[in-house]
């Protein structure tokens, strides 16, 4: 089995700063491109940001300058760093992983959601 635990949910004011943290554990093999996404109330799941294996990484447009995705292959873990917070950041973020397992059979994976909330 392969498990991706989400932690770093909380509360925060417009302007501060959140870091999120996903950790995968299980049969792996490997893990390829690893991604964080949201989805606010009321609207669809969007990506917010990946990163690949070998640490290349792009943004939506609406984070850009703001919020920083890393990872840390040995630990198996990918890292979103927010900053300068602004209300509409508010939602359910997501991590998902590319993962080979040592069984041979390569999917994409989940976290169960982490509630960002950002309000004065």
């Amino acid at each position: 089995q392969v498990q991706l635990v989400e932690s770093g949910e909380g509360l925060a004011q417009p302007g501060g700063s959140l870091r999120l943290s996903c950790a995968a554990s299980g049969t792996i093999l490997a893990i390829y491109n690893m991604g964080w996404y949201r989805r606010a109330p009321g609207k669809q799941r969007e990506l917010v940001a990946v990163i690949t294996r070998g640490g290349s990484s792009n943004y939506a447009d609406s984070v850009k300058g703001r919020f920083t995705i890393s990872r840390d292959n040995a630990k198996r873990t990918v890292y979103l760093q927010m900053n300068s917070l602004k209300p509409d950041d508010t939602a359910v973020y997501y991590c998902n992983a590319d993962i080979l397992r040592l069984t041979g059979s390569e999917g994409a994976y989940w976290g169960q959601g982490t509630q960002v909330s950002v309000s004065s």
